[in-house]
């Protein structure tokens, strides 16, 4: 039987290293030689269907014969060998689809797959990792959204303790929030050095953000080499190598040949001229294919392609397919409009009421089709349009499947939105997936655009869809299906609602010159505030009040989030970040977590930052029986019989020190971090039920190993209590050193 490795590799030998590997499916030669290095890290294979991925998968992991070559693990051969031997190495597979069992639960899954503590990875360190699977832990395979059947999947594989992790398409079908949860993770784990990982992906936005070269696949065969941003910003590259509509023998290797396999080869930025004749059209899946589905024969590929007298693949509606143009420029006098956006091809009739009615109040409208059906349903910008914006054009978007396709859709909205002139506004109607698809869009947005959803998901927790933007959400009442006497009247007060806004917004546009500041307006400062850390913030706020106008936020998850999307719209240049709190929710699983982009703002406008430890020794949950499994024993707080606080140990505060004070090392502009010794929230006080001197401590003492001290980056140690008058005091007098003489005012577009 195959063990592991008696001995540690030798340091410099690669991961995985496969050369001259030949697999044949019949006479079908699926892999023609492929030679690839992964050294350590992340390193991500692109390609169209058909081109020998998940084959490749296979047979490292010895699923399928191979007929020559050789894949080596950390220098050990391995072709040749049974797949529960290449296991035991440690090579991990998340196969494509997860095939998980139905009917286990998440706990069964992972008990299942455990065998013993010998390794790094146990249940415990699972759910820890994944605080959504602890939540799910009693759910079965078949009860899973798509991105909690991933994590799952991903764990399942950890918890052999592999030193390789393959990973076929980890984000297909997923929601764009979940592809950059999973993107994130699969990072991470590559950059704690515990595992190497290849990933074989179709998103080519997520192939480069997660490794850095990325392999191009094509025709069985590692075509090159290619730095990820050359990749990314070469569009015609993507289109001749990875572009749908063309099957793979019209691109050679002429970029490549000559080189050693697997180097790096300098991208081709001109694509091949276009014959003038007759075109061959080949599609590398003539029959939709399942998870289950084989290569399908090179012979059968070339029988059923089609022949076109003209190429159409650089042509919309009889044009040129360029930069995506500003839709203000198509409006007639550049105008200033309302865009009216949904999904045509279902909701046509409820969106075109919502824009007569826009229309009516003197108005111009631009109704944005969404639809991901392949065909146009008759809007002002069609489907192809928006998919122009998309990273990988309109790939994704007809490639067949509805999940990837609205998941596309999603982001080529997301990402053509923000570049449009004149806007006034922005309305939708529809269900979970037109509200999943537009609202990303609406918080990319400025504050204060109009922004309104119409959706039967308003009723229920909207935080997804709102996120930190000032979306108004109104309830459908019915679904979005057709116009009857109900739907007339909401979708009436949708569009009155919009129009209303959009004119006002208008009118402040049309006034003369720039909006000037009223010498007695106040600039803006925000603060963040928790329940106990009050007193602090109060105080604060009452020593600012003479000289500038406190905005409060309270750390609820989005507080700290829309305190920071001010930041970056540039309404909001000054803050006194008190209660940093929704960290501890965020690393330790609470229901009132911040995002990973916590700080990104103060990091990328580099204005002052006066910041401290408010209420990081609380961690939120709601009633008690909802506390974790593996929280429980813990010392908790009923804070009200909705909320159960949880105190923070010394080993969660030594993590969360470290992790703040990564960021304030990313921050360019002044830092004044203030840290109050003898408590840092009302119930951290001396005698009170979270006073935990040591768990303190580790939070202090981490910060202060982390943080690199220089003179416009300090920690200040007092000797006093989050609320005592003097710590705010202290608070004041920093950011009056730091703001002296450059006290920021409102934007002009405010």
């Amino acid at each position: 039987m195959a063990e592991r490795f008696k001995a540690q590799p030798a340091a410099g030998v690669p991961a995985l290293q496969i050369a001259g590997l030949n697999v044949f499916y019949g006479r079908s030669h699926a892999l023609q030689g492929v030679d690839l290095t992964l050294q350590s890290g992340v390193l991500s294979v692109v390609g169209r269907n058909g081109m020998g991925k998940t084959t490749m998968c296979k047979a490292i992991m010895g699923l399928v014969p191979i007929a020559s070559g050789s894949i080596r693990f950390f220098g050990e051969e391995i072709a040749g060998r049974t797949p529960a031997e290449i296991a035991r190495l440690g090579v991990g597979y998340v196969p494509q689809g997860r095939r998980l069992w139905r009917s286990l639960t998440v706990d069964e899954h992972l008990r299942l797959v455990q065998r013993g503590k010998r390794g790094a990875w146990t249940p415990e360190r699972i759910y820890e990792a994944f605080p959504r699977l602890a939540e799910r832990r009693n759910n079965g395979g078949a009860q899973l959204s798509g991105g909690e059947q991933q994590m799952l999947a991903i764990s399942r594989a950890l918890l052999l303790n592999p030193r390789l992790l393959i990973m076929d398409e980890p984000t297909e079908g997923l929601a764009p929030v979940i592809v950059a949860h999973v993107e994130e993770m699969l990072v991470r784990l590559a950059d704690q050095g515990d595992v190497a990982i290849l990933v074989i992906e179709q998103n080519i936005g997520v192939a480069t953000q997660m490794s850095d070269p990325v392999a191009i696949m094509v025709n069985g065969r590692i075509n090159r080499v290619i730095a990820s941003a050359t990749l990314a910003g070469d569009r015609d590259l993507q289109q001749r190598l990875l572009g749908v509509g063309r099957h793979g023998h019209d691109e050679t290797d002429a970029a490549g040949a000559g080189g050693a396999p697997g180097t790096r080869t300098p991208a081709v930025t001109a694509a091949p001229p276009q014959a003038a004749g007759p075109t061959r059209v080949y599609v590398s899946n003539p029959t939709i294919p399942t998870r289950w589905s084989q290569p399908v024969p090179a012979a059968r590929i070339e029988a059923q392609a089609r022949t076109i007298s003209r190429p159409t693949l650089a042509t919309l509606n009889g044009r040129a397919v360029g930069e995506v143009r500003p839709l203000a420029a198509a409006a007639a006098g550049g105008e200033p409009y309302v865009v009216v956006a949904g999904t045509l091809d279902t909701k046509g009739e409820e969106l075109r009421f919502i824009r007569d009615l826009i229309r009516a109040e003197g108005l111009r409208t631009r109704l944005v089709d969404l639809s991901t059906s392949g065909r146009s349903a008759g809007g002002d910008v069609t489907p192809q349009e928006i998919a122009l914006a998309h990273p990988r054009g309109s790939a994704g978007i007809s490639s067949g499947d509805r999940g990837t396709a609205v998941a596309a859709m999603t982001e080529a909205f997301k990402a053509w939105l923000p570049r449009q002139e004149g806007v006034l506004g922005v309305i939708s109607a529809g269900g979970s997936g037109a509200t999943a698809m537009v609202t990303p869009a609406m918080q990319a947005l400025a504050v204060g655009l109009p922004k309104l959803m119409i959706s039967t998901m308003a009723s229920g927790d909207v935080r997804a869809y709102v996120g930190a933007a000032d979306i108004a959400m109104l309830n459908a009442v019915t679904d979005v299906q057709g116009i009857n006497q109900v739907s007339r009247l909401v979708l009436g007060n949708g569009a009155r609602a919009m129009a209303a806004m959009a004119k006002a917004r208008l009118a402040e546009s049309r006034r003369e010159g720039p909006r000037r500041r009223d010498p007695a307006e106040k600039p803006l400062v925000g603060l963040t505030m928790f329940g106990v850390t009050t007193p602090c913030v109060q105080q604060v706020a009452k020593l600012l009040e003479a000289e500038w106008e406190p905005l409060v936020f309270h750390a609820t998850g989005t507080g700290g989030r829309s305190m920071e999307k001010l930041v970056d719209s540039g309404l909001v240049g000054a803050v006194i970040d008190v209660s940093t709190t929704e960290i501890c929710d965020m690393m330790m699983g609470g229901i009132l977590p911040a995002t990973e982009d916590r700080f990104g703002a103060i990091i990328r406008t580099r204005i002052p930052y006066v910041g401290s430890v408010g209420a990081l020794d609380m961690v939120n949950f709601a009633a008690p029986e909802t506390v974790p499994e593996r929280y429980r024993g813990r010392k908790t707080y009923p804070h009200n019989p909705q909320i159960t606080l949880m105190r923070t140990t010394p080993e969660e505060n030594a993590r969360m020190g470290r992790w703040i004070g990564e960021r304030l090392n990313q921050m360019d502009g002044p830092v004044r971090f203030l840290i109050p010794e003898l408590g840092v929230s009302a119930l951290d006080a001396q005698g009170q039920p979270f006073h935990d001197p040591a768990a303190d401590s580790a939070l202090f003492q981490a910060l202060e190993q982390t943080v690199r001290a220089t003179t416009s980056r300090q920690l200040i140690r007092l000797p006093l209590h989050i609320n005592d008058p003097a710590f705010a005091a202290a608070l004041v007098q920093h950011f009056r050193a730091l703001h002296a003489g450059r006290r920021p005012g409102r934007s002009a577009s405010a």
